[in-house]
């Protein structure tokens, strides 16, 4: 006897997604589980394109991290910028402070970048928008994965070993990631209708990283120390640097807090991100 396939068919209405909230999230996690392949097929080929047409290939994922440490550590040796003690080597403290910098960046680049790289395929393929997001995270874990050895090499230069807290920072590095991926997230529907966003988002980010303490330590006078405290970056990279490096973590509760109204913030940019593709699709196939 012959089996019968079942097969899915998907039913297009002019009603919002907003009329069903339950079925919405329901669907929003289905589509999570199907789109692991096409992340990673996407993630495969973005990774090829970006490497394969350069001569120095995967250095250049090292000369950004490299170029801003020995900036900064010759100014501090030349007393230009004067940053005050530190618990470790200032060039180790710069490095680990500049790539736990460089992933909230790629996080929050990462999915504004892919929609607008992937214009022409949305427009003419129906697939679940979320492989996008997730190939963006493969991205930015691959090449963090890459400037940890040499993270690696400059701490074992400089005699720093690595202190038990260390296997706990992998959670403060998703956290940068999720941080990072609620700001791209949120600012995805508006960069695809205007370029002002992409162009006005590096301009915020260069001032962003001197208001962080990724090449200094955290301020403890005032007013230095308010914009410190309320950058919500402050507290997750500086625990994560501390379980990195000393082991001694100043601040926990902040982490954890920065940590949980992240989580909550991520998953109603996820919704918008949701409710608001079909729309930019259509529009940028107009």
């Amino acid at each position: 006897m012959n089996s019968i396939k079942k097969i899915s068919t998907a039913v297009y209405t002019p009603d919002s997604m907003l009329r069903k909230p339950g079925k919405m999230i329901g669907d929003m996690f289905k589509d999570i589980a199907k789109s692991r392949e096409l992340a990673w097929r996407l993630f495969v080929r973005n990774i090829s394109a970006m490497y394969r047409q350069t001569m120095l290939g995967y250095f250049w994922a090292f000369l950004p991290p490299v170029a801003t440490t020995l900036t900064f550590v010759f100014l501090n040796k030349q007393n230009i910028l004067s940053v005050g003690e530190t618990d470790i080597p200032y060039p180790v403290y710069v490095m680990v402070g500049t790539l736990l910098w460089q992933v909230f960046v790629d996080a929050m680049n990462s999915p504004l970048k892919l929609v607008v790289s992937s214009k022409s395929m949305l427009a003419k393929i129906k697939f679940p928008r979320e492989s996008l997001i997730m190939a963006g995270v493969y991205e930015v874990l691959f090449n963090f994965v890459i400037r940890l050895i040499l993270l690696a090499g400059v701490m074992v230069w400089f005699r720093v070993e690595l202190p038990l807290t260390a296997i706990y920072a992998p959670f403060g590095i998703i956290a940068l990631i999720m941080l990072g991926l609620m700001f791209g997230v949120f600012l995805t529907p508006l960069g695809v209708l205007y370029q002002d966003i992409e162009k006005g988002l590096l301009m915020i980010i260069s001032v962003w990283f001197f208001l962080t303490p990724i090449v200094y330590p955290s301020p403890e006078s005032f007013p230095a120390n308010l914009i410190s405290t309320i950058n919500p970056v402050s507290p997750l990279l500086i625990t994560t640097r501390e379980l990195i490096t000393t082991g001694n973590i100043s601040d926990v509760f902040s982490f954890l807090v920065v940590a949980g109204i992240t989580l909550i913030l991520i998953f109603l940019g996820w919704i918008i991100y949701r409710v608001a593709m079909p729309h930019l699709i259509v529009r940028m196939g107009a």
